[in-house]
């Protein structure tokens, strides 16, 4: 069986066994979501985590490039609304032209 495409991307992203959590924050400063890194959850810690250190925050086109790097997920999540709300939120970034701020909770 070949990798999923999404599978292949996890594997070229930074590694995060270092960060207990991504909290986003948006421009009231208030903390609208974490991303804690459990199982689940890893891939989308690793693109959010990537995201913030390519772009500085997640702004709509960091959220634009997210889309890409959940690739085949995407599809499923636009038809199953909240069944993937990381990918979800990507897409709301897009369509309301907002930034979130990503501060990083590192493991100790």
């Amino acid at each position: 069986m070949s990798e999923t495409r999404f599978a292949v991307v996890l594997k070229q992203l930074p590694g995060v066994s270092h960060i207990e959590a991504l909290e986003l924050i948006n421009a009231s400063e208030e903390v609208v979501d974490r991303i804690e890194n459990r199982p689940g959850k890893m891939g989308s810690l690793a693109i959010y985590n990537h995201l913030g250190l390519l772009y500085g925050a997640i702004t709509p086109e960091a959220a634009r490039k997210g889309l890409e790097l959940f690739s085949e997920h995407v599809a499923d999540a636009r038809e199953n609304p909240g069944k993937h709300p990381n990918i979800d939120r990507l897409m709301g970034l897009v369509e309301r032209d907002e930034t979130l701020r990503v501060k990083h909770v590192f493991a100790v």
